[in-house]
């Protein structure tokens, strides 16, 4: 079933290509860059190419990509970007050679278990400095807390700290919030009376302080997934010039099935759809439409999809069916014809968990 749809091709080259520049860009603020897998659902092969474009690390918010990267024969240090669990110790020890934390009785646990496997596990303290996901919101007991690690813990190594801004609160990275991170980690450096290896100053959004040249001089690590999967989000909601790297690593292609006229307004009376939601629909009369043989369980929201052809129009999709306009479309669809789409990041991390979405290397 190698050429079955929907399929997802991803172009290797292509990304090899972006997180080479990333990380020439990254490093010429002698900043280092760890390659966020899991956008892509941490594959190989996508994570063979972060490795050969020169991420100083592999990073993913699971333990199973984790583990598929070592399989892989990477050899790069593996990082794990969420907060670990209680009941995924004994895994972090073994796979990941450096972990985000901000529970002190999470990290009591990592330095048992690396004492028990003879490790020394590294971490960095996560600080929240106003997105309210992961960190430490009291930075006393944050400081106080890396001091218990340095002063009282044997197989585990403090060796950073770091934020995450815009994921959840939509907090801006700006240059004076990044400053309160390395003022954060001064503080902790003057406690230690030691510098810190790492000042993680956050994720691709924080790349706005790397084009407009003011990231604060010690951010010297950041996590980057979307800016070089996609490098889109930047360009999109914030204008900048990512023409650089291209943006045409993931293709998502799909078959049509079918293809009618029909009427754009639905026969009967209005109730709830297949998700309990009552969509708003517009009378535009009698128009032509194809079904494509995917839907919401393929890739999550329709209107992430970007039609590559002009005049194509999504017009919504049930679990396993996908509703298209073609009315105005320039190319004349038939049944089994297939129609290609850029897409976003959150459809990049459906479709390629999916198993039901052939993924393709060109």
């Amino acid at each position: 079933m190698e050429n079955r749809y929907p399929r997802v091709e991803i172009n290797l080259a292509h990304l090899q290509h972006n997180v080479s520049r990333i990380v020439e860009r990254c490093g010429s603020y002698g900043i280092q860059v760890a390659g966020v897998i899991k956008g892509a659902t941490g594959h190989p092969e996508v994570a063979k190419a972060f490795d050969r474009g020169g991420a100083a690390f592999i990073a993913s918010s699971r333990l199973e990509q984790i583990e598929d990267a070592i399989n892989a024969g990477i050899e790069k240090p593996m990082m794990l970007i969420r907060i670990p669990m209680l009941s995924e110790v004994k895994d972090v020890i073994r796979l990941a050679d450096i972990s985000l934390n901000s529970e002190f009785e999470v990290i009591k646990a990592l330095n048992e278990e690396a004492k028990r496997q003879g490790k020394l596990h590294k971490v960095i303290l996560m600080a929240d400095l106003g997105d309210l996901r992961e960190g430490f919101w009291d930075k006393k007991e944050m400081i106080d807390v890396a001091e218990y690690i340095e002063n009282k813990m044997i197989n585990i190594q403090l060796v950073g700290v770091g934020t995450n801004l815009g994921c959840y609160g939509s907090i801006s990275p700006t240059a004076d919030k990044l400053q309160e991170l390395v003022d954060l980690a001064e503080a902790i450096e003057e406690r230690l009376g030691r510098e810190l290896e790492y000042i993680s100053g956050g994720a691709t959004s924080s790349l706005m302080r790397i084009w407009d040249k003011d990231i604060p001089k010690r951010i010297n690590m950041l996590r980057i997934g979307e800016g070089i999967l996609l490098a889109r989000d930047l360009d999109v909601f914030y204008g900048y010039d990512m023409s650089e790297l291209y943006q045409d690593v993931f293709r998502l292609k799909a078959e049509v099935i079918e293809v009618k006229t029909k009427p754009s307004y639905p026969v009967g009376t209005i109730a709830i759809d297949a998700f309990g939601h009552t969509p708003e629909y517009v009378d535009r009369g009698m128009r032509k439409r194809a079904l494509l043989a995917m839907g919401k369980v393929d890739y999550g929201d329709p209107s992430e999809l970007l039609p590559l052809e002009e005049g194509i129009e999504i017009l919504g999709a049930s679990s396993d069916h996908t509703i298209v306009d073609i009315e105005d479309a320039a190319r004349d669809f038939k049944v089994g014809d297939v129609m290609s789409f850029d897409i976003c990041y959150a459809t990049i991390v459906y479709l390629t968990n999916c198993r039901n979405v052939n993924i393709a290397f060109v």
